[in-house]
């Protein structure tokens, strides 16, 4: 049990960095050039700004360990997104302009398995709930 555990830290760590600097990315590079993409691809240049808020304080959320399966269920929701909207039309990957979707693939799978099974190791959620959940099991 400890060693899925460990794995799922491993995956929860990197998920969040990743998605914490994808998004802190957009806000650095300029949030209004993002927004000018998504509308240029029909996506409403608002959701600029919900993608790349959900991956800074999504990604700070995993990094520490709190709210880890509903953040995942975002995050794998976002990469579905990018790849209908965006990627599946450069294919797998990319086509010398673009980076495929391979690495969304990646994300989404990371995604899914923390949606799935979630991770206690060093989680604030996990620290600050567990009390209360051992409470109900023992009732």
């Amino acid at each position: 049990m400890f060693k899925h555990e460990v794995g799922a830290f491993i995956l929860r760590i990197t998920l969040g960095v990743l998605f914490f600097l994808h998004g802190l990315d957009k806000f650095q590079g300029g949030i209004e050039n993002t927004v000018g993409w998504f509308d240029s691809i029909g996506i409403p240049g608002f959701m600029a700004y919900v993608v790349a808020i959900i991956e800074l304080v999504g990604g700070l959320a995993l990094i520490i360990g709190f709210g880890t399966k509903i953040i995942s269920a975002l995050f794998a929701l976002v990469m579905i997104g990018a790849m209908i909207k965006v990627k599946f039309a450069v294919g797998i990957f990319g086509n010398g302009q673009m980076a495929g979707y391979e690495l969304d693939i990646a994300f989404l799978a990371m995604a899914v398995y923390l949606l799935i099974n979630g991770s206690k190791l060093f989680s604030v959620h996990h620290f600050i709930f567990s009390k209360e959940e051992d409470v109900k099991i023992s009732k």
